[in-house]
């Protein structure tokens, strides 16, 4: 009977120090899943389903029927959701059924349901995108190395002619977040097995980023973007309008063609887009149409794949540059017109040396 206790002791011994060699090669960064027994945090910081959380995420009583709801929405995006933030929002929404599937009721499937839901809105126009990823309540944040090498990725300049690259790089993103929710959740052999899923297919983003094919003429286009570009609020939006609907199609077009100019200049850094009113109407009215004008804009940016950091700004009609002076109101808001514009304004990363 001795032998057996001894046997035994052994055999748990043993398979704490392969956990724990399991656990530590997934690299957690946040010291509090790493706790166990009495002394567990019951932190925000450990996980803790405080307010906050509970008001946002606590109000989805039905995740399937919402996730029916959302891919409806993406699946009517057609060609629009064929891309970076496309893919991402898709693999949100089948990481949420396999985890209601599985049972999970940890809030990993209601922060799955907010990402997705995120990321349709932003391919709708109607609110902004980014590429970077959230911190979640039920996600240790693992591999900072794989992080690193996924941003990599998108930051390179072929990026946005590989869709292949794209679709990879933004569901091995969901799988490393999925595989900080099993590590969260303490079923570190999952993470594991995730994680060495994300190394492979960064491995294959990699190459599809290497095999994939730039137009010719982008490759020979070695002149960047100017500074400053100016677009007349006119040609941009219907009359009196700032939102994404209210876009016309000249406006579109001359959108669409900055976008793939930054997509092909490849040194863009960052952008500022500016809005600017004329003088009539009141200056709490001007500074608040300008705003919203400049951040659809950014927004349109965005959603059309430039992945460098775009901020919006509203300076009303703090910088007028025309001398109209005429006593007919129609004259006066034709005169008026250059003051009325969008300004983006580039900045290149040989320009941070300066």
């Amino acid at each position: 009977m001795k032998n057996i206790i001894l046997a035994a002791a052994c055999i748990y011994a043993l398979a704490g120090c392969a956990n724990t060699e399991l656990r530590d090669s997934l690299g957690i960064q946040d010291p509090t899943v790493l706790q166990t027994g009495f002394d567990t945090q019951k932190s925000a910081q450990a996980g803790a389903a405080v307010e906050p959380w509970a008001n946002v995420y606590g109000q989805i009583e039905k995740p399937r029927e919402v996730l029916v709801l959302l891919q409806a929405r993406l699946d009517q995006l057609d060609q629009r959701k064929d891309n970076y933030f496309g893919f991402k929002d898709q693999c949100w929404i089948d990481v949420a059924k396999s985890e209601i599937d599985a049972g999970d009721r940890w809030g990993f499937v209601e922060e799955s349901i907010g990402e997705a839901a995120h990321l349709t809105a932003g391919l709708e126009g109607t609110q902004p995108l980014s590429p970077d990823n959230p911190s979640l309540r039920t996600v240790a944040a693992l591999r900072p190395d794989l992080e690193t090498g996924l941003r990599a990725l998108i930051a390179d300049p072929r990026f946005v002619y590989c869709p292949q690259a794209q679709k990879q790089t933004a569901c091995a993103e969901v799988k490393l977040m999925h595989a900080g929710h099993d590590a969260w959740t303490r079923q570190f052999g999952q993470a594991k097995s995730k994680v060495d899923m994300v190394e492979s297919t960064l491995g294959e983003a990699r190459q599809s980023l290497d095999s994939c094919v730039v137009p010719q003429e982008d490759l020979s286009s070695t002149d960047p973007l100017p500074k400053l570009v100016a677009l007349p609020v006119d040609a941009l939006f219907a009359f009196n309008g700032s939102s994404v609907e209210s876009i016309t199609s000249e406006g579109r077009e001359r959108l669409d063609g900055l976008i793939a100019d930054v997509k092909v200049d490849g040194a863009v850094s960052s952008i500022t887009v500016s809005g600017f009113t004329d003088r009539l109407g009141s200056e709490a009215y001007n500074r608040r149409l300008s705003h919203q004008r400049a951040e659809t804009v950014r927004r349109y940016l965005v959603s059309g794949g430039v992945t460098a950091p775009v901020q919006a700004r509203g300076f009303g009609r703090a910088s007028p540059g025309t001398d109209c002076r005429m006593q007919d109101r129609r004259a006066l808001v034709t005169c008026l017109a250059n003051d009325r514009r969008v300004e983006l304004r580039f900045s290149h990363k040989e320009d941070q040396g300066t």
